[in-house]
């Protein structure tokens, strides 16, 4: 079905022809927001602009809007599900996204060294921390991924750390009141 332009008048109705789909308030802003347009770029004169938008709002079906914007750039108002699909191009290519952050290796090993730090009597508590603290800064220069991991490598091993101090105050407050 072919579409004329807006000529002033009513777009002719063939009595032969179905009922057209009826238009919705949204489908009718969208036609004036093509005639805005158009008169914003100064392909309509004022007074032709002022009909056109009267007319826009007492349309009934999508034939009327269609009518009123097809001279437009952005042409007609399509048919909701009724429009068809445009072909895909042959040169279609997908749309290539970034790849996700990756994880920073030092917080992993933060992480380990703070988790086997009671099976190795805290030796991995030190490398825990120097680690949590490295994978960090290198997180806040890259925006890698694995702040939680550093953060708890260095909870565990300061932990592991202070456990050790701990353990070493009590042996000697025990040696000093053995002597």
């Amino acid at each position: 079905m072919a579409f004329q332009p807006w000529q002033g008048g009513q777009p002719a109705q063939n009595p032969y022809q179905l009922p057209a789909m009826r238009a919705s308030h949204a489908d009718r802003e969208r036609a004036v927001d093509v005639l805005k347009a158009g008169f914003a770029e100064g392909r309509l004169g004022q007074a032709e602009y002022e009909q056109r938008i009267a007319r826009a709002y007492q349309a009934q079906t999508h034939t009327e809007l269609q009518a009123l914007v097809a001279d437009l750039p952005q042409g007609p108002v399509p048919q909701a599900q009724f429009a068809p699909r445009p072909a895909m191009p042959a040169t279609f290519l997908p749309v290539q996204l970034p790849p996700p952050p990756t994880t920073n290796g030092s917080a992993t090993g933060a992480l380990v060294c703070g988790l086997i730090a009671p099976f190795t009597w805290g030796l991995t508590a030190i490398p825990a921390v120097v680690l949590g603290h490295k994978a960090r800064a290198e997180i806040r220069r890259t925006g890698e991924r694995g702040d939680g991991q550093a953060v708890a490598g260095l909870v565990l091993g300061w932990l592991g750390i202070g456990g050790w101090a701990l353990f070493l105050l009590v042996m000697v407050l025990v040696g000093v009141t053995r002597a």
